[in-house]
């Protein structure tokens, strides 16, 4: 495909010389608006060297580039020279690049030998799989396949919260009041429920706290009535957890949570201490950041047993010497930053030089409308829910306005599972939010549900105009506003992935996704298709294709399908 900026810094390359290609491209800027050109290049850095104002050396230059293949004009305002691309030249590129590469349109190689380690989801076993997981989930799912798209070896490692201080309390707890057939017919609703009982008894009782931590200790121990119990927890958990995963059609190459590494932390220890970075305080080990603006990095608890940060520090050594990734991107929330900086610090401190290849990509809260989220108080919204509930008002949605839809159950999912995911990944990560069930179910404005209608609108037209793929097309005829306002956006895509990758923020994709979606339907609105003149038709089936195309390529680095019906 033409790579237009490409050729406006050769142009200027050409005919100037005290400036370097990359010197060049940062300076190279896009206008507010098309009527100011495509491309604009500021001539203020060259007054020094051509002795003239700037206005003036924009002149001189556009004089001397003048039109060419690739640009219908060149023209200078004021200090810019701004360059207007040849639309026929980008019509002909960008739709022949789509019929060529089809679904691999915007793809690269740039990861090609490289691994990519993304960890998302990450929920706690025995606890519920709530509202508040979906961020983490759909945004590291999202990060994962635009990984994958661009060419990386992407390691999607599902961090399961299957160790810890709260196992103690799961098994003390059941131990208690637990009953094994109750707790299997509703896995994660009556292990929630023991578990906000034991902390509801625990701040009156500071007895139950040190049967916690007995029973987790035992657990790190490896006595055998704890493991079981833990090992049959982590089961029930995972499998009710597999039935979100299977709605958000999401497949994990790892589970390798907390639990893997309880081996694997000692040698940590060592290390650190053979290194001399372990401090005693209070019969604690401790890694003093003073130094680096943070508080110390605990380390190992006086009564010997583990946290967190110990686990994440055995993780990451063990997942570059197992997978030699060039990064490994944890997608945990924004609450979690302090903890991040720490360890990754401390990796740092251990003399590893991978230690900033460890890249935390933090997003903001979500919360009820009546107060945040608690599992402890057994304030949660399960995410399974949210989900059911979506597909079942897609349900009645299509029962009204198309009851002989084909593959009704099948469609429906697909639309509303696409609702939720697309709400989430519309706006940046890093936003707070608080859930609410009208807007979230909401298909209104610039949703999921309308950039697939526009997929399954499109689909519709190359069905009933018999579009062939090899039929000759006369790219001259696609002329009209809307047809290059949308050929634009369609060239532009590349450019959203790869700043969605190079950021970690799916909404890049999400957002340049609707704009085509709206852009299609001005187009689709403007310009007749199936009555039009035979070439036209065929020129105007071709631009229908090619957004089609990138609509469900877009969608499918989201994680939401795309119908061919709706």
């Amino acid at each position: 495909m033409i790579d237009f900026k490409k050729e406006v810094i050769n142009s200027i390359l050409n005919i100037e010389n005290s400036l370097d290609q990359d010197e060049i491209e940062s300076l190279i800027e896009i206008p507010p608006n098309y009527d100011m050109g495509d491309y604009a290049f500021p001539c203020f850095k060259l007054a020094k060297t051509f002795r003239k104002a700037p206005n003036l050396i924009a002149e001189e230059l556009a004089e001397k580039i003048g039109e060419g293949e690739f640009f219908e004009r060149v023209e200078n305002a004021g200090p810019y020279l701004n360059f207007f691309i040849n639309k026929n030249k980008l019509t002909e590129t960008i739709l022949e690049e789509i019929a060529d590469k089809e679904d691999r349109f915007g793809a690269t190689d740039i990861g090609k030998g490289r691994n990519v380690i993304v960890e998302f989801s990450s929920p706690n076993i025995a606890k519920p799989f709530h509202i508040g997981h979906i961020r983490t989930t759909v945004i590291g799912n999202s990060l994962y396949k635009i990984c994958k798209f661009l060419g990386f070896n992407a390691i999607a490692i599902n961090h399961l919260g299957d160790y810890g201080t709260q196992f103690g309390m799961l098994i003390a707890a059941y131990k208690k009041w637990g009953d094994k057939e109750v707790i299997e017919s509703d896995p994660i609703n009556e292990l929630l429920k023991l578990y906000v009982k034991f902390n509801a008894e625990a701040e009156e009782d500071e007895r139950l706290k040190d049967e916690a931590r007995y029973w987790f200790k035992e657990l790190e121990n490896k006595n055998q009535e704890a493991v079981d119990l833990w090992q049959w927890i982590r089961d029930v958990s995972l499998k009710e957890f597999n039935k979100v995963y299977d709605l958000l059609n999401i497949k994990f190459d790892s589970y390798a949570g907390e639990s893997f590494y309880s081996d694997k932390m000692h040698r940590v220890i060592e290390e650190l201490e053979e290194k001399e970075l372990l401090k005693e305080s209070d019969g604690a080990k401790i890694v003093d950041l003073e130094p680096y603006d943070m508080p110390p990095a605990l380390i190992q608890k006086k009564d010997g047993s583990t946290l967190y940060i110990t686990r994440d520090i055995a993780a990451a050594i063990y997942r570059k010497e197992h997978y030699d990734f060039y990064k490994n991107i944890y997608v945990v929330a924004s609450q979690q930053n302090l903890h991040f900086k720490q360890w990754i610090k401390v990796i740092d401190l251990m003399g590893y030089d991978w230690a900033y290849d460890c890249v935390h990509v933090p997003f903001g809260m979500v919360s009820l409308e009546d107060g945040t989220l608690s599992t402890r108080k057994g304030r949660v919204v399960f995410l399974e829910d949210v989900l059911n509930k979506a597909v079942n008002s897609t349900k009645k949605i299509i029962e009204d306005k198309n009851p002989n839809l084909e593959n009704k159950e099948k469609i429906a999912e697909q639309v509303g599972v696409g609702a939720i995911l697309f709400q989430e990944l519309f706006n940046g990560r890093i936003k707070d939010y608080v859930f609410n069930w009208d807007r979230t179910l909401s298909f209104e404005g610039e949703t999921g549900p309308y950039v697939q209608y526009t997929h399954a609108r499109a689909n519709s037209l190359l069905e009933k105009g018999e579009f062939n793929l090899e039929d000759k097309v006369d790219y001259s005829l696609l002329k009209e506003d809307e047809v290059i306002s949308l050929i634009r956006l369609l060239y532009n895509f590349p450019n959203a992935v790869l700043d969605a990758f190079e950021k970690y923020e799916p909404s890049f994709i999400t957002r340049h996704v609707v704009e085509i979606a709206k852009a299609f339907n001005k187009f689709y609105n403007s310009c007749p298709i199936m009555s039009a003149e035979p070439e036209v038709k065929k020129a105007r089936l071709n631009l229908v294709y090619a957004a089609k195309t990138v609509i469900k390529t877009g969608l499918g680095l989201l994680g939401i399908e795309a119908p061919s019906k709706m």
